[in-house]
């Protein structure tokens, strides 16, 4: 049997160091790690700083190309072709036939698009009546488009999603003729003609920039002898191959945060939580839900885009943000930093403390607070605030000279360094605080189940004293600055499949669910690692179907030691909100909060690869007057991580031949009736060491055709367990 390590390499491309790590595929242990600057001036642009930090990484952990099995790497190029204007004039091949030939005309005449200040994307346009649609008026309108000025075409037509054959005429005629082509059905199989039409048009600007940069890319890394597929991030949180990258480059856009919620969800392994990635000018805040990262639809130039992008609120706090002063005092922090006024910090000085002095700093109109070292002025920032208050660990990223940083306070407050201290960091939470609570409230999370999890160089910043300021639990992940890269690593191979249906039937969810599994197997995925998640919104008349997967089959993560029996019933003890003795191993940092309401908690039932753990909480109403008792359930995995939890929930063992049977039986327990109709609870199964995630459907018909298509693999008496979460949706 092979010895060989397996090697999955990530890469992160950040705004000023592109960072690599190497992280042992079956394992999930990092085995190295490279930082090369980030290369925005290379004539090749980042895609050089990508290939360096990537050869510097297999020298560093003295890996041969044999042993790589993925690379995949985060690009800002996209994003960047946009805000740099550097995108490619496009033509647009408007069809349309019938009754709706004016309107589609209208539609497919996309106005000019503002992507940045001072910075348009040139449109041309030609409309041909479908009818009339011959070779010959193809050619001829796809000439006068060159004429003009269009370096690329797209192709839209009314109802191409349900005959896409003209749009693809187009594109072939174009490629013949020497032009890069995209069509509206191949970016998104959504109605709408209008969106769908601009979606195809930011795809299309952006082609003759990306493919060069995924040739160079792809040549560098062949030439380094790695045979390995080369993976791109997207901006859903998941990866796609190259070739998906030189067809629909717009799915890279916008793609920066998403690398540090994939390690969330996959290194960290948190199933609920609100997630901070914090660098040291920014913030990125995010929602994980049941595994799962939340999703929105994108806008560029104020206009929406037929793209979905994690929902992730960027706001202008973090490690080296400043501190505002007004009348002498702190009156917020950020969104100016220490980088951008070219400072350095107090807590990484090496100027003796002897030296310091309270000092301000003037800087474009504003007054910060600063430390004056002999001459040069030192950042008083949040890093240096939550050093003072030792709210970092030791070996953190973020833990700096301790002594300087007390001197630097001392000579700012004299008798009051943790006054000041706690102040700056007051600043830094009271403008955080109000957007992690937004995102508490739109997706209408369980506060009870909220934790703050920390990743990023500057987590211990921030993260700490944030969940003092709110009273939550929190933690901060392993590797904290490299965290995005390992995210890039781990990232599973995903695509997203959406189609407008009304009602959808049966059919439409078997078709469209097959359609994502194929997807995915195409570019690589492993058939057994796949799970497809699907979703109804009979808002929208939208269906939509996400599958994702790995390369390769993972064994257990091996990285920390198994947990005790008594270690994971403190775990669920201390998520339940049930003080106990002592703290568990690698356990969130938590309040201590007595529930004298809940029961302690115990092992309901085990099945493969999961403890399902159960407690009941009397629950009191209207001043007492109404009581009711709820089941609050934990699901821990077998290294010990809450893979599901809910404080309003039942459970039930069965078997793949039952579940369907058991499934409809328990949640209709659970289904509130109206004069709107029926809403049933979110559904789930434990089954072979996976958790099938129903939550998505609103229909249990739907919930009962999606659980049949699971269950058809597994024989008739594997064991599971069928949850429903009674929360609310």
């Amino acid at each position: 049997m092979s010895t060989q390590r397996r090697l999955r390499v990530g890469i992160d491309v950040g705004g000023t160091f592109t960072h690599a790590v190497a992280v042992d595929a079956a394992t999930l242990e990092l085995v190295g790690r490279a930082k090369v600057p980030t290369t925005h001036a290379a004539r090749e642009g980042v895609a050089r700083g990508v290939v360096e930090s990537l050869l510097t990484l297999l020298a560093a952990c003295h890996a041969t190309p044999d042993e790589v099995a993925l690379i995949a790497h985060s690009t800002t190029q996209a994003t960047n072709a946009l805000l740099e204007g550097d995108v490619a004039p496009v033509g647009i091949v408007g069809l349309g036939s019938g009754v709706s030939r004016v309107l589609a005309a209208r539609q497919t005449r996309i106005a000019p698009i503002r992507l940045a200040p001072g910075r348009t994307l040139r449109l041309y346009h030609r409309f041909i009546p479908s009818e009339r649609a011959t070779d010959a008026a193809i050619r001829s309108a796809l000439e006068a488009l060159r004429r003009d000025g269009a370096e690329v075409i797209v192709a839209a037509e009314a109802f191409s999603v349900d005959d896409p054959a003209r749009e693809q005429r187009v594109v072939e005629l174009a490629g013949e003729m020497g032009l890069p082509a995209t069509a509206t059905h191949q970016v998104s199989r959504l109605h709408g003609l209008r969106i769908r039409t601009r979606t195809a048009v930011i795809n299309a600007c952006m082609i003759p920039r990306m493919l060069a940069t995924a040739d160079l890319t792809e040549r560098a890394v062949r030439e380094a002898g790695i045979r390995a597929p080369l993976m791109i991030m997207r901006s859903d949180g998941g990866v796609m191959d190259i070739e998906q990258m030189r067809r629909r480059p717009i799915l890279t856009m916008l793609s920066g945060p998403a690398a540090g919620v994939a390690a969330a969800l996959l290194f960290a392994r948190v199933s609920d939580g609100v997630f901070l990635e914090v660098g040291g000018t920014s913030t990125d805040i995010s929602v994980i839900r049941n595994g799962r990262c939340q999703v929105r639809s994108a806008e560029i130039g104020g206009q929406k885009l037929h793209l979905s992008t994690l929902d992730v609120r960027t706001l202008g706090v973090a490690g080296g943000s400043l501190a505002y002063l007004r009348d002498g005092r702190v009156s917020q922090v950020g969104p100016r930093s220490a980088h951008i006024a070219g400072l350095p910090y107090l807590s990484f000085t090496e100027r003796s403390p002897a030296s310091f002095r309270a000092a301000r700093h003037e800087f474009e109109g504003d007054t910060f607070l600063a430390v004056d070292a002999g001459g040069q002025k030192l950042a008083v920032t949040p890093t240096c605030a939550s050093n003072m208050l030792g709210l970092v660990p030791a070996g953190d990223p973020a833990a700096g000279r301790l002594d300087a940083i007390r001197a630097g306070f001392e000579a700012l407050t004299p008798g009051g360094a943790e006054a000041q201290a706690a102040a700056i960091l007051d600043a830094a939470a009271r403008r955080v605080a109000p957007v992690v609570e937004g995102l508490v409230r739109d997706y209408k999370l369980d506060r009870g189940l909220v934790r703050l999890i920390g990743g990023g160089g500057g987590a211990s910043a921030i993260v700490p004293y944030l969940a003092r300021f709110m009273k939550l639990p929190y933690e901060t992940v392993e590797c904290a600055d490299v965290i995005s890269a390992i995210g890039v690593a781990l990232a599973l191979v995903r695509d997203t499949v959406e189609r407008t249906v009304i009602s959808p039937s049966e059919e439409d969810i078997r078709s469209i669910r097959e359609e994502a599994l194929a997807s995915v197997l195409c570019m690589g995925a492993a058939p057994d690692t796949v799970e497809v998640f699907v979703e109804v919104d009979s808002k929208r008349n939208l269906l939509r179907a996400t599958a994702e997967g790995s390369t390769e089959i993972r064994q257990q993560d091996l990285r920390a030691r198994a947990l005790s029996p008594a270690e994971r019933e403190q775990l669920v003890a201390t998520s339940m909100g049930i003080t106990a003795p002592g703290q568990a191993a690698g356990a969130a940092h938590a309040p201590q909060r007595a529930d004298r309401d809940v029961e302690c908690p115990m092992i309901a039932t085990a099945t493969a690869g999961f403890e399902v753990w159960r407690a009941r909480r009397r629950v009191r109403r209207l001043f007492g007057l109404v009581r009711e008792v709820r089941t609050l359930i934990r699901v821990l995995d077998a290294a010990g991580s809450i893979r599901w939890a809910s404080n309003h929930a039942d459970m039930e063992s069965s078997t793949a031949a039952a579940a369907e049977a058991t499934l409809e039986r328990l949640a209709e327990r659970y289904t509130r009736y109206t004069d709107a109709g029926a809403t049933i609870p979110r559904c789930f199964v434990l089954l072979a060491g996976r958790i099938i995630d129903l939550s998505g459907l609103v229909e249990m018909k739907q919930v009962l055709e999606v659980l049949r298509l699971e269950l058809r693999r597994h024989a008739a008496g594997a064991p599971c367990v069928v949850l429903v979460d009674a929360g609310g949706r």
